[in-house]
Parts: C-alpha cells; sequence; structure tokens
C-alpha cells in the first residue's frame, strides 16, 4: 500500500510541476521588455567593455558627468552578458528562469501543503499570472526571488528554532543591493517585524500571537544586524541605506509614473488585486484555526503596499505563498485530479504555441521606429527634448536625451520640468525657452505636438503612426 501510495504522490508531484512549468513558459511569453529594459542594457554593455561601474551618468546631455545612484549596476551586467550568451532570445530566456526559480521556491519547501488540496493549489498557481503585468527584463523580476527567500527562511526559523537557513540572508543582502538596491532594505526590515511580532505571547478568540524562544531572537537579530552591514557593500557604501526611503519621498515621481500610482477601484485593471486580497481575508476568517498575528501584520504590510502602488502587487502573492497554506483544509484527492492536470497542461501549452508568432515578433521591437533613430542620427541634437517612455531607447541608440527611465536620477534637476512641458502645465513656454531645446521627438497623442506645430518657430521633420520630430527654427529663445 505504502508503494502504491509513493507511486501515487510522485505522479501528482510530477504533474504539478509540469504544470507550474507550464504556467511559467505562459508569463515568458507574454512578457515585454518595457521601456527600462533599453538603457539597463545599454548601461550593462558599457560597464562590461570599459570594466568599470558607471557612478555618474553618461546618457543625457542635461546631467551629464553629474552622481548617478547606480543601484542595479550588477542586474544591467548579468542581462548584457545573457544577451552575450543567448543572443535574440535572451530577454526571454532570462524571464523563463526566473519564473522556475520563483516557482520552485515557492513549491519545494511547500510541496505538503500544495498536495494536500489540489484544487486550491491550481487556482493559487494560476492567480501568479498576475505577475504578467511585471514580467518584464528588469532588476525587481530578480527581487521577487530575494524577497520569496527571505519569507521562506524566515519562517522557517519560526518554525523551527534549529533552522539555521536564515544565516544565507547577509550574502541575499549583498546580492540585492547591487542588482536591485532601492528594494533590499527589505531584508531588515522583514527581520524586523518578526522580532517584533515574536516577542508578545497572547491568544485570543481568533488571534494567536506566538512569543519566540531567546534562540530564535537571538539569531533575527544577529541576522538583522549582518544584512544591514552587508547592504553597504555596494559602490554606493553606506547611501545604499538611505537610497530607498529618499526615494519613495519624491512626491513628483510617484504622482507622475505609472507604475508608481495606487491602486484604484474604478480601473478594471485593477480588480484582480482586489479579488486576491479578498480571497486571502476570506480564507483567514474562515479558516477553522486561529490567526497567526505574523501572517496578520505580513498580510496587512503587503495590502497597504499595493494600494500605495502597483508596482508592489506581487508581494502579497509572493508573501502569502508562504502561509496561505496553513489555513487551507486538507481535501482527499479526486479520481480525476491527474487527468484533469493534464488537461490543464495541455491547454497552457496550446496558448503558449500560439504565441510563439508574437514572440518572434517582438524580439527585435523598437519603442520608436528606425526611421527617426535614422533621422536625429543623422541631424545629431545636442539639446533634445524627448518622451519620457522613448528616452532608454534613444540611449540604448547612442542619442543623448533630456530624460530617460531613470526618473530618480533627474528628479534633482528637470524632471519635474519635463513633466511640466509633457503636460502644458503652467509656465511650460518659459520652461521651453530656459532649456532651449533644438529639437523634440514626442507622440502625436499629446497636447504638445499641437503646440509645436501651430507655433512657426517650429518645423515639423518627421512623423510616422505615433512618433514626430520638430526641429527649432528661430532665431533665437
Amino acid at each position: 500500500m505504502k508503494l502504491k501510495e509513493t507511486i501515487k504522490n510522485n505522479k501528482l508531484t510530477i504533474l504539478f510541476i509540469l504544470f507550474i512549468i507550464s504556467i511559467c513558459l505562459l508569463l515568458t511569453t507574454y512578457s515585454f521588455d518595457g521601456y527600462d529594459y533599453f538603457w539597463h542594457i545599454k548601461a550593462g554593455e558599457y560597464m562590461v567593455k570599459s570594466k568599470q561601474i558607471i557612478t555618474k551618468d553618461i546618457f543625457s546631455w542635461i546631467v551629464n558627468g553629474k552622481y548617478w545612484m547606480s543601484h542595479e549596476w550588477l542586474f544591467e551586467i548579468i542581462i548584457y552578458s545573457f544577451k552575450i550568451v543567448f543572443g535574440s532570445m535572451h530577454k526571454y530566456i532570462f524571464i523563463f528562469i526566473n519564473s522556475i526559480i520563483l516557482s520552485m521556491l515557492f513549491f519545494i519547501p511547500n510541496k505538503k501543503e500544495y498536495l494536500k488540496n489540489i484544487t486550491f493549489s491550481i487556482l493559487w498557481i494560476s492567480i501568479m499570472m498576475i505577475f504578467i503585468i511585471f514580467m518584464q527584463v528588469r532588476p525587481h523580476v530578480i527581487s521577487y526571488i530575494f524577497i520569496a527567500t527571505t519569507i521562506y527562511v524566515l519562517y522557517d526559523l519560526y518554525n523551527n528554532e534549529d533552522s539555521k537557513k536564515i544565516y544565507i540572508l547577509p550574502f541575499i543582502s549583498v546580492l540585492w543591493a547591487n542588482i536591485h538596491g532601492g528594494c533590499s532594505n527589505l531584508i531588515y526590515i522583514f527581520c524586523t517585524i518578526f522580532i517584533i511580532c515574536g516577542l508578545c505571547k497572547f491568544n485570543g478568540s481568533k488571534i494567536e500571537y506566538k512569543r519566540i524562544n531567546k534562540k530564535q531572537l537571538k539569531k533575527y537579530i544577529i541576522v538583522c544586524i549582518l544584512s544591514i552591514l552587508a547592504i553597504m557593500i555596494n559602490p554606493h557604501g553606506i547611501k545604499m541605506i538611505l537610497y530607498p526611503y529618499t526615494n519613495m519621498m519624491d512626491t513628483t515621481m510617484l504622482n507622475t509614473i505609472s507604475e508608481w500610482r495606487p491602486t484604484n477601484l474604478s480601473s478594471p485593471s485593477h480588480i484582480v488585486y482586489f479579488f486576491i486580497v479578498v480571497l486571502i481575508v476570506i480564507i483567514y476568517l474562515f479558516s477553522k484555526k486561529k490567526i497567526r498575528f505574523i501572517d496578520l501584520i505580513l498580510l496587512s504590510i503587503s495590502i497597504f503596499l499595493g494600494f500605495k502602488s502597483i508596482r508592489f502587487w506581487p508581494y502579497i502573492y509572493i508573501i502569502s505563498t508562504y502561509n496561505i497554506f496553513y489555513y487551507i483544509k486538507e481535501r482527499k484527492l479526486d479520481k480525476g485530479t491527474n487527468i484533469c492536470l493534464v488537461i490543464l497542461i495541455i491547454i497552457i501549452l496550446y496558448v503558449v504555441s500560439s504565441n510563439l508568432n508574437q514572440v518572434t515578433k517582438g524580439i527585435n521591437k523598437g519603442i520608436v521606429d528606425n526611421k527617426a533613430i535614422s533621422y536625429l542620427k543623422k541631424e545629431k541634437p545636442k539639446r533634445l527634448y524627448n518622451y519620457y517612455d522613448y528616452g532608454g531607447y534613444l540611449v540604448y541608440k547612442d542619442i543623448k536625451v533630456f530624460v530617460d527611465g531613470r526618473a530618480d536620477l533627474y528628479s534633482k534637476y528637470n524632471y519635474k520640468d519635463y513633466y511640466d512641458i509633457s503636460v502644458l502645465n503652467k509656465n511650460y513656454n518659459k520652461l521651453i525657452k530656459k532649456y532651449k531645446f533644438d529639437y523634440f521627438i514626442i507622440p502625436k497623442s499629446i497636447g504638445l505636438n499641437t503646440y509645436l506645430y501651430e507655433n512657426s518657430n517650429y518645423k515639423l521633420e518627421y512623423t510616422d503612426k505615433k512618433t514626430v520630430i520638430y526641429k527649432y527654427i528661430g532665431n533665437n529663445y
């Protein structure tokens, strides 16, 4: 009987892993470059070829030579190395590898929990599709892996006082501070949360406080301190500790960049986040088990972050994966479960195969038409005004920009002015004169296009389906 049960469980495990892989393939085929990919890859190319880490701007004409908090420098070298090794498919291979690693970090430590209620597990894994809009070739994808690892080892010590896995966190901190330094503070923040939540003990009607012992407390504190020190091992030193907080206080960036905007129920695309929140809350409330205080605090923090900015949506899924199954009731395995999984895998792989044509088309797709790029290269503008979303691609094409995806760099100098010009805010005309732009490259759809078209000081030099280029032909500003 034990042998049959083992074989049965092994078959189910294999099918489940194949189901997870198929989901990862689906995520990969729906991934896209994003606007920031292009300047990331250019920065990586520069560092590999010059054999030095960038700490000053070299891509803009307006802030050239200014200090740049290049907190993602190691990611840029990694992704450029991917390009060298894997060629035009490097973007998709990068996304797939990261998706697999993240998914296995979810499944392997929670294998028994996943298999105790297959119906819910299929639903929970399917919710991973929330990651589709975030699966870009950017460092935050690696940050998801670091967050998952952090939460996993912190919970492991919480449940087992002899666990030593937590000592990996200072090493993760070093990598995190150089791959995506803007999020590297999460390690010591999460450590602190576990410490605070473990200092008291209380049993209520629905909430349970569990006090950690001195052995656990000591490990948490040591790792927390070591992680803070480890974050400083980067080209910018102690500045990396303060960077995430100063960055989050920049209201102009938070209010104008789409990925930083808050979640809004009135937006149909945001409903998926509310669904996840409601699902988790219902599971907590209707579970026969008491809600662990640490779970409730982590859920509250992840909900708060998700409402504060859509870029934090995946956090609630990552964090909840390591506690949600605790509240799920075990269910007997249905006879048709294996067949159901096979059918789901076939359907997903069919969708993946249908998307391969789109993948092929997207391999060398640019943000701006090559004819527009050729025109700018020929004219060699010295004071180009460019649309924010175009900046990264112009950097990629060796064209000096006014602004690009590094809003944290420009915010000290010209980002507010850029935004006011782009939306024709008050004094936009004075700002244009202030910077003395010789060329403009912008989308047809924005109001600035109308202003330039109707102003005799500017001549329309190039146009295509979505982009226009104007040249300044006035005598002087």
